[in-house]
């Protein structure tokens, strides 16, 4: 068996979603079907499209924990040309702090808690329970990659994972540059509602917004799928009437920015659930 292939099938049943990476530590390029976004959006999650494709082609989107798809035929001639295994760490639940030199790496030993640490080939990956967005660049030599993002699976670590710290959240925060204007916070969007509310009771409404929530926050892989699934759950039930407020929907967009999801991935996913139930 391939080498590569023997990883990524030892770290899938172990939990971590793993894609093959070719010469360049890059992913494999979208095929033709997929190519411009033709798949429905998969390839950057702009939208969150039903791509059907076996082809190991949408970057770290392409990653999966399941063992028959990364040793199906249509994975092979990936596994034959790859370089490298990748995994997708928010897909795990996890965030890596890549320290990209000795400086970096002394910060992070005067700053940061210690956790599970590998070597990297100039530096090293702090690896933390716990997902939150990625960010490159966040300080001198520092990214973070969780979220929407992939990283190289370097091999055997040492020490004990700890929780994602809020230092390390706190590094995606960025303050806002005196050059340039102040951002101008984002609307929230509410459903067009207004016929007659057929629920008997508020409590089904709050209920059902605290089990979006939860669903949302639980989720351990697949949170743009999840959230466009939650807010479509949410609309269909609660979209044509005018008990769902302003107030509803923040909780939602909060729950789902809390793991990982920007402000426009939100408003994007809100906006295809209306667009598919007819709102």
């Amino acid at each position: 068996m391939n080498d590569h292939l023997y990883i990524a099938l030892g770290l899938a049943a172990g939990g971590l979603p793993v894609l093959p990476l070719r010469k360049g530590k890059m992913p494999f390029g979208n095929c033709r079907r997929c190519a411009e976004n033709a798949c429905g959006g998969r390839p950057n999650m702009k939208t969150p499209g039903p791509c059907v494709c076996p082809q190991p082609c949408h970057g770290w989107a392409a990653a999966t924990t399941d063992t028959h798809t990364i040793d199906s035929p249509t994975w092979a001639r990936a596994w034959r040309e790859a370089a490298a295994v990748a995994y997708h760490p928010g897909g795990a639940g996890l965030t890596v702090v890549d320290l990209d030199h000795a400086a970096a790496i002394t910060w992070a030993h005067e700053t940061l808690p210690a956790t599970l640490t590998v070597a990297s080939t100039r530096g090293e990956h702090w690896i933390y329970r716990g997902a939150m967005r990625s960010v490159n660049a966040v300080r001198p030599g520092v990214d973070i990659k969780s979220t929407m993002a992939y990283v190289r699976w370097l091999g055997p670590s040492t020490g004990s994972m700890a929780e994602l710290p809020d230092a390390v959240r706190a590094l995606a925060v960025r303050a806002p540059s005196t050059g340039r204007p102040m951002p101008q916070p984002v609307t929230v969007p509410a459903p067009a509602g207004g016929g007659e509310c057929p629920h008997r009771t508020p409590a089904y409404l709050h209920r059902g917004i605290a089990m979006a929530e939860q669903r949302i926050t639980e989720a351990r892989n697949a949170i743009h799928a999840t959230v466009y699934r939650t807010f479509l759950a949410v609309l269909s039930t609660h979209g044509r009437c005018g008990c769902l407020t302003d107030a509803h929907v923040a909780r939602l967009f909060t729950a789902a920015q809390a793991k990982g999801e920007s402000p426009r991935h939100c408003t994007d996913a809100w906006t295809n659930a209306r667009t598919t139930l007819g709102l």
